[in-house]
């Protein structure tokens, strides 16, 4: 096996000369095996390439028109010997591709839990994997610790030998999650959580970044991940619990403000249910979530009354969030009940809507305030007078 994949490295020492090797020579399992299937797809390859080219050089040689001694025989047209070669090779290689593309597939599903640490090293009980929501943002990457009530921006520490377990959305736009001496890259979507399994077998500090384009600040949305020992890891929890900044909702709606080159930020506290907002897109108070929606749909929909409820439930972050062109922001809002108007502050609504036989479906009710936008008017898709 080491032959194989010194072999196979050859070609790419005369190319990649300048470039790091974090790919061939990786810190993490995953990521080792993921290179493994590199090198072995390669040489599997090359059985066929290489006497390919070589015997394209061999016959321009030897049937050259200046070599009177090579045979010629026009009249030949079929060797059996020559078509078994010719096709059982290829077959096998392409048999032997195809199998080891099924078992990677399997085996390497970003979404499998880790079934060692290292190729001499099993999963244990007491390995309790580290739990790390991350976020993808313009243009910079946010991480949550649920486990730990912490959170960074652009820096993303484990311990070494501790499987990871990363869920993954994104704030606005589809990016691309990729810590090449970790693991492979994958998806970051909004509204939509992706998952990825991990371990870092090797101390040190290594680069992540966005591999798919995202806009102006795309070049800057890169970040360090630090694989450290189990003390230097309890270290920089105690730093950033230290830190005196707080994510709470309001905090992350100033962070998700796009921005370029954002230095590293520490939070030494988390909103708990943060990411789950985020995910649904309902960070805003009062704002319907998509899961939330997602029940109402499942139970038959709210019928007539509920045909506002098409409106987007996509953030429209440049139109509310300062932009100079697009319209004011709209959004589904909550749902409240009449109980809740009767008991609010006195406010004009421009359309009253009798809510009462939505209380079956057990949804979050937001406190109805002027603040709030949980109004009925909000809800069938107008604006109070009071802000038109």
């Amino acid at each position: 096996m080491r032959a194989l994949k010194l072999l196979a490295l050859l070609p790419f020492a005369a190319l990649l000369g300048g470039c790091d090797f974090v790919v061939l020579a990786p810190a993490g399992d995953i990521a080792a095996q993921q290179r493994d299937l590199v090198v072995i797809s390669t040489v599997l390859m090359l059985i066929i390439v290489l006497p390919v080219m070589a015997l394209t050089v061999f016959f321009a040689w030897r049937y050259r028109q200046s070599n009177t001694q090579a045979p010629y025989e026009p009249e030949w047209d079929h060797s059996t010997q020559l078509e078994l070669v010719i096709w059982s090779a290829p077959l096998l290689i392409i048999i032997c591709l195809g199998a080891l593309t099924w078992m990677g597939t399997h085996l390497l599903d970003p979404y499998r839990s880790l079934g060692r640490i290292a190729a001499d090293k099993p999963i244990e009980s007491k390995d309790a994997p580290l739990n790390v929501e991350v976020v993808a943002l313009d243009w910079k990457w946010l991480f949550i610790y649920p486990d730990y009530g912490v959170a960074a921006v652009n820096e993303l520490a484990a311990p070494v030998d501790r499987p990871i377990r990363f869920r993954i959305t994104a704030s606005s736009v589809m990016n691309s999650f990729y810590i090449p001496a970790l693991a492979g890259q994958i998806y970051a979507m909004p509204g939509m959580e992706t998952k990825l399994h991990a371990v870092a077998n090797k101390a040190g500090t290594y680069r992540g970044f966005s591999a798919n384009y995202s806009g102006a600040g795309f070049s800057g949305m890169h970040f360090e991940f630090k694989s450290l020992s189990g003390a230097d890891f309890d270290k920089w929890i105690a730093g950033a619990k230290a830190s005196s900044n707080m994510l709470g909702r309001t905090d992350y709606l100033q962070l998700e403000r796009p921005s370029q080159n954002d230095p590293v930020r520490l939070y030494r506290s988390v909103d708990r249910d943060l990411y789950k907002a985020i995910l649904n897109m309902c960070v805003e108070p009062g704002k319907m979530c998509m899961s939330e929606m997602m029940a109402i749909d499942a139970k038959g929909g709210l019928g007539r009354e509920g045909l506002n409820n098409t409106l987007p439930l996509t953030y429209d972050k440049y139109a509310r969030r300062g932009a100079p062109l697009g319209s004011e922001p709209t959004f589904v809002a909550g749902i409240c009940s009449m109980d809740e108007i009767k008991d609010a502050p006195s406010r004009e609504v421009t359309a009253p809507l009798d809510l009462t036989p939505l209380r079956g479906f057990g949804l979050k009710r937001p406190p109805f305030s002027p603040a709030h936008p949980s109004s009925t008017s909000q809800l069938l898709g107008q604006r109070p007078k009071s802000e038109s």
